[in-house]
């Protein structure tokens, strides 16, 4: 019995040793808020389809994305800003090569409480008011009421392109209030009928309104034309470029598909291409 049992157990490792069993690859992904969504709705329909794939999404923001793929904690660096000098050379000192993807096109919206009678801004008053100058909706033909400011943190892509595009590297004034993901932006203006505050286009629902900007709707349309004037591409970034063929490469170019494309639309972000 006892030698029977072990030539059963012999087989088994033999067996074992020519079929090995399939094991699940595991790709993770960190960085913008902004791209969450999108890496979230890409990793849940590349798993439906791959069912040896385990894909994890964590929204620590642009720069903490940054930051794991140089320290090779992530797969892909999700972030709402491309790539800072800074970053790409503490990269190369690691061994790191970062490879930039452009996942989709987005505008940032600046919104407020739909109570708000406000419909029109331009680019000058948002910059005056995050400045401080303008501190009251009396200004800009509303109620005689404090505005609230509302910001994302500083370590946040939607930040940096803000800073970048309205505030032209202008310092902000100390009341200004900072939150860290587009959804607390989007709440906080929810509960306070008297605040501002910007998020990406694909965060824009029926609870906020979005202001027109320079005359200009902030939409799909007019992001993707060119005409708003508050808008940035999305990245996702590698460590080299993905050697096709692989989940990593397959994950990252979902954007150049039809699903893709209805999947960045359907969250209310900008297709980059057209099927």
């Amino acid at each position: 019995m006892m030698r029977a049992t072990g030539i059963i157990g012999l087989a088994v490792l033999m067996v074992s040793a020519l079929f090995p069993a399939h094991a699940t690859e595991n790709i993770t992904v960190d960085g913008s808020t902004t791209v969450g969504p999108i890496a979230k709705a890409f990793a849940e329909y590349y798993m439906e389809l791959h069912s040896d794939v385990n894909i994890t999404v964590s929204e620590s923001g642009s720069g903490n994305g940054a930051k794991s793929l140089i320290n090779g904690a992530c797969d892909v660096a999700d972030m709402s800003r491309f790539m800072k000098g800074t970053e790409f050379s503490a990269a190369v000192e690691k061994g790191i090569q970062p490879v930039a993807h452009v996942v989709a096109m987005d505008g940032i919206a600046m919104i407020v409480h739909p109570s708000n009678p406000a419909r029109e801004i331009t680019t000058d008053q948002i910059r005056d008011i995050y400045l401080g100058k303008i501190t009251n909706w009396r200004e800009l033909g509303g109620p005689d009421r404090r505005i609230v400011v509302i910001s994302r943190d500083t370590n946040s892509g939607t930040y940096e392109t803000f800073e970048t595009l309205v505030m032209a590297k202008g310092k902000m004034a100390e009341t200004v209030e900072y939150l860290g993901s587009n959804g607390a932006v989007r709440q906080k203006v929810l509960s306070s009928p008297t605040a501002i505050g910007y998020v990406g286009l694909g965060f824009v629902d029926r609870s906020v309104k979005a202001l027109v900007v320079d005359g200009v709707e902030a939409n799909q349309s007019t992001v993707s034309s060119g005409q708003y004037p508050i808008a940035r591409p999305l990245f996702m970034f590698t460590n080299g470029y993905p050697k096709p063929g692989t989940h990593v490469h397959a994950f990252v170019t979902t954007y150049l598909s039809r699903k893709g494309q209805e999947i960045v639309e359907a969250i209310g972000f900008v297709p980059v291409t057209a099927y």
